[in-house]
């Protein structure tokens, strides 16, 4: 009953943007599962490595639960908009679902504005970052900032999209100081 309950919660959280119950995800310092992917960048798919992209620098790795639903949607477009400043940071930024590559080559395009890079995360990987909204399959709205040492350095968690960029941002500025 309670597994019904978390998947309700996720779908009216999908659908009207309620707050679900928030998953436990990471704790800060923790060392960062790292993965490989399939990854879309404008339009083209192209493969992701997290342990390639710490090289570079810090990491953004944000988890939405679906493309093209209404919070994933707007959370995208500003990720996309704050794309210079997080590269004036340093830092590179990768959204995570578990929708498959063609929906993410179109959803890069058209709502990530070919700025960043979105992925499949598969449910091992949701798992791994504890991160699972249950049964539904999908991912809670949750934002890491993994330091360039693969530990992670913040981690937001709230439904709400609205705080994730900002946050997240000043979370990349903070690690340089």
């Amino acid at each position: 009953m309670t597994q019904l309950i978390r998947t309700l919660a996720a779908a009216l959280a999908l659908t009207f943007g309620f707050n679900a119950p928030a998953a436990a995800q990471l704790e800060v310092g923790a060392e960062a599962p790292t993965f490989s992917t399939q990854a879309a960048l404008a339009g083209r798919e192209m493969g992701f490595s997290l342990q390639l992209a710490l090289r570079r620098g810090p990491v953004v790795l944000y988890f939405y639960p679906k493309a093209f639903t209404q919070g994933c949607t707007l959370e995208a477009n500003a990720f996309a908009e704050a794309m210079p400043d997080f590269r004036a940071a340093g830092a590179s930024v990768i959204g995570m679902s578990n929708d498959d590559i063609a929906t993410l080559q179109r959803f890069s395009r058209e709502e990530c504005r070919d700025a960043f890079p979105v992925a499949v995360a598969s449910q091992r990987l949701i798992n791994a970052y504890d991160v699972s909204l249950g049964a539904s399959g999908l991912s809670s709205r949750t934002s890491y900032v993994i330091a360039a040492d693969g530990r992670v350095a913040f981690v937001h968690s709230d439904s709400d999209y609205r705080g994730h960029v900002r946050r997240t941002l000043a979370a990349v500025r903070a690690l340089s100081n």
